[in-house]
């Protein structure tokens, strides 16, 4: 199997705060989220490591993370301009999204 052929992993982390994308059991990258007071997620920040950049995986992590916050039945509030770019161009099917009047990426 080629660098290329390998699927990408994404799971949960809620220790971290976040969901890791794993390549071949690396951590390739993530999406970090914060619940607020009302239980609201925001996604401040994505991240793909440089060495696995070029492969979709910032977009495979967001669109896992989106979907998983809609099956949970959560609110997502969009800060990171991948999180905002993905939400934009696509729909997540049962996903409720607050967005944000000033958008604080970090």
């Amino acid at each position: 199997m080629t660098q290329t052929d390998a699927q990408p992993i994404v799971t949960r982390n809620d220790e971290d705060r976040r969901y890791d994308v794993h390549v071949d059991d690396v951590l390739a990258g993530f999406t970090v989220f914060r619940a607020d007071a009302q239980g609201r997620l925001h996604f401040p920040h994505t991240e793909v490591d440089p060495a696995f950049r070029g492969r979709g995986l910032a977009q495979a992590v967001v669109a896992e993370a989106m979907a998983d916050a809609a099956r949970r039945g959560e609110t997502v509030v969009p800060h990171c301009p991948v999180v905002a770019k993905y939400l934009r161009e696509h729909e997540v099917p049962g996903l409720t999204i607050a967005w944000p009047d000033q958008p604080h990426p970090e």
